[in-house]
């Protein structure tokens, strides 16, 4: 069976490799829930708004929607400004995601030999002021 899978060829030239651990100023450009038996998540790829060196490049990670982590999907809608009636009745409308805005903190970690990329927190996009790298002084970025 083939599949196309759009942007497969790209990743190999230009991705998230290139884009170092830290805060972004990012906008969700498309999400996608992948149901997988023992833990379904959603796929989330943001667009860099800021810093500018960045911003034409996509980051892409997953949030998982097991019980043990749905505090950090909620962290995540909550932060970016999604519909608090639609959160408080437990509904995720994907297309209402995309283009929500937000700070996003990004690292790298090793699992069975590959390196993922994870989000390790989340802020309003107002609060990018305050936490962007520019405004801290160089002993405190990393």
């Amino acid at each position: 069976m083939k599949r196309q899978i759009a942007g497969l060829g790209a990743s190999n030239r230009t991705g998230s490799r290139d884009i170092p651990d830290g805060l972004f100023l990012v906008s969700v450009k498309r999400v996608c829930f992948q149901r997988q038996a023992q833990k379904p998540y959603y796929t989330i790829s943001f667009a860099i708004v800021e810093p500018m060196r960045f911003a034409d490049q996509t980051i892409t990670g997953r949030l998982y929607c097991t019980q043990r982590a749905l505090w950090k999907l909620n962290w995540f809608l909550r932060d970016f400004g999604y519909d608090a009636d639609q959160l408080s009745r437990d509904e995720v409308d994907e297309t209402q995601l995309t283009g929500l805005k937000g700070v996003v903190k990004v690292s790298r970690i090793s699992f069975n030999g590959s390196t993922l990329l994870r989000f390790d927190g989340f802020a309003p996009a107002s609060r990018w002021d305050d936490l962007s790298p520019s405004n801290m002084d160089s002993s405190e970025v990393a």
